[in-house]
């Protein structure tokens, strides 16, 4: 069974190496992995590295180099309008805030067509239409950030191990100017002392020569 492992974005896509078309929701068009038939027979095997959305037009690379092209399919949705644009905001916060699926246009938003999400609308003063069309909603950017993070998590903690190194090895260093300090202290307190015994010598030593002295 070809394999699928890339994906081709719609303005790449070469006409001459289509061989198929499949119709995908918007559930399926976000899916890493499954089995998939095209609607001339092709059998599919998706299987892909990373999370990505397969929009309309763009088209599963099969490992020969073909092509099969996507289609959106439309989806029972609820068109949501209201006359004050503030309470579409308000609605499409509380769609996100409980992980909704929401696209997003200039005049209207359309959510998926389920009994919560229309009382939802309703409760925000907002207007549902039913329509047939397909479903683009908004994709969460959690999946790039989580990943980005990762990356820099690791970046992050070899920067903590380098500055920790560093630290250590200034920490080092800074033992040894407190070892060479002790060393001078130590020096110093040795030439004290021997110039104190000099100076302390020299006056008993002085006297009981000087004496020798007078006395010669």
């Amino acid at each position: 069974m070809p394999r699928v492992t890339t994906i081709v974005r719609k303005p790449a896509v070469k006409a001459d190496r289509v061989v198929d078309t499949i119709t995908l929701d918007h559930e399926a068009r976000n899916r890493r992995q499954g089995m998939l038939k095209g609607e001339r027979g092709t059998e599919i095997l998706l299987d892909l590295d990373m999370e990505t959305t397969v929009n309309d037009g763009d088209a599963l690379r099969l490992e020969d180099g073909r092509l099969v092209q996507v289609r959106a399919a439309a989806e029972p949705l609820l068109e949501v309008k209201a006359e004050n644009p503030l309470r579409l905001t308000r609605l499409a916060w509380h769609l996100g805030s409980s992980h909704g699926l929401v696209e997003v246009t200039a005049d209207a938003l359309y959510v998926e067509n389920n009994p919560a999400v229309a009382e939802l609308v309703r409760g925000q003063g907002c207007t549902a239409t039913p329509v047939e069309r397909p479903f683009r909603p908004e994709r969460s950017a959690h999946v790039c950030d989580h990943d980005h993070g990762h990356h820099h998590h690791g970046h992050g903690h070899s920067h903590a191990e380098s500055h920790s190194h560093a630290h250590a090895h200034s920490h080092d260093h800074h033992d040894h100017g407190h070892d060479h300090a002790h060393e001078h202290e130590h020096d110093h307190d040795h030439h004290h002392d021997h110039a104190h015994h000099h100076e302390h010598g020299p006056g008993c030593g002085c006297g009981h020569h000087h004496g020798h002295k007078h006395d010669h």
